[in-house]
């Protein structure tokens, strides 16, 4: 969005600045529009965790002993809290260090739009994207491997807290990392490396009972190992607990922790966040 395109829907017909939940509308509703513009972009976005899934799904498909459940049917829930880290905390350290790099930060701050507004628009998203990536994957886990949906409310119950959390967390550390990327090139490396490691300590690509266990004490501290644990106790039978690192889904403590992550991430984002790069001070 123009500088002039931004203080012109800033105010409505009798000059009235509208409110930051609005102006987040317009803006989510513009982001959304602007992200499937970009068709190599939604097609990387989408189809990464489901190409993903495939590959790993055909290579391990043998039930695991003990558990009640295959392989392929591991790694379901495991690439949905890929793709929606993928979708928030990758998505988000990358596109707002470049617009930060191309001046476009800059020139938002100089609108009479509030800063709220940018983040609710980033917000909404995330949101779009990372619900549009679960149903994707909950389709093709569905239909080809098996996965069946939860028949209680409670299970849905836990799915939607353990969703909103872990994409709030993942989404709040994305604008957080934003700001470590010295320019728009260096971007993808920064945010995509950290990314790429947690997810092999976090139980998406290699099956939590076969990872070392001072790995998985690493991968605790962060939120996506919480998030695949989580969906996993939503859409695996409760025979597959025993795989677990505690033996149990741990629910009350996925919460505390994608809890406590989001309001560490915001405190990172309010120490952090930079509208000018370093060069412009």
């Amino acid at each position: 969005m123009t500088t002039t395109a931004v203080r012109t829907c800033t105010a409505d017909a009798a000059g009235r600045l509208p409110g930051a939940w609005a102006l987040g509308l317009h803006r989510g509703v513009l982001e959304i529009k602007q992200f499937f513009r970009q068709r190599e972009q939604v097609v990387f976005t989408f189809a990464f965790p489901v190409v993903f899934l495939f590959l790993f799904a055909s290579i391990f498909h043998d039930a695991v002993r003990g558990s009640g459940v295959t392989a392929s049917q591991l790694y379901v829930p495991a690439m949905m809290a890929s793709g929606i880290m993928s979708t928030s905390f990758q998505s988000l350290g990358i596109s707002i260090a470049v617009e930060r790099d191309e001046k476009v930060l800059r020139r938002l701050r100089g609108t009479p739009m509030p800063p709220t507004a940018y983040f609710l628009g980033k917000i909404w998203l995330v949101l779009f994207t990372g619900v549009l990536e679960t149903a994707i994957l909950l389709l093709v886990g569905t239909t080809v491997y098996g996965v069946h949906l939860p028949s209680e409310a409670g299970k849905w119950f836990d799915f939607g807290w353990i969703f909103v959390l872990g994409l709030t967390a993942c989404a709040l550390l994305g604008i957080a990392i934003s700001s470590v990327p010295r320019s728009a090139k260096s971007a993808s490396s920064v945010v995509v490396l950290p990314f790429l490691v947690v997810q092999f300590i976090s139980g998406v690509y290699i099956s939590v009972d076969n990872i070392p266990g001072w790995m998985l004490n690493i991968g605790a501290l962060f939120p996506l190992k919480w998030l695949c644990q989580g969906l996993r106790g939503v859409f695996l039978p409760d025979s597959a607990k025993v795989l677990e690192q505690a033996g149990s889904w741990e629910f009350g403590r996925i919460a505390l922790v994608l809890a406590a992550w989001c309001v560490g991430g915001l405190a990172l984002c309010l120490l952090t966040f930079r509208w000018k790069d370093r060069r412009g001070g």
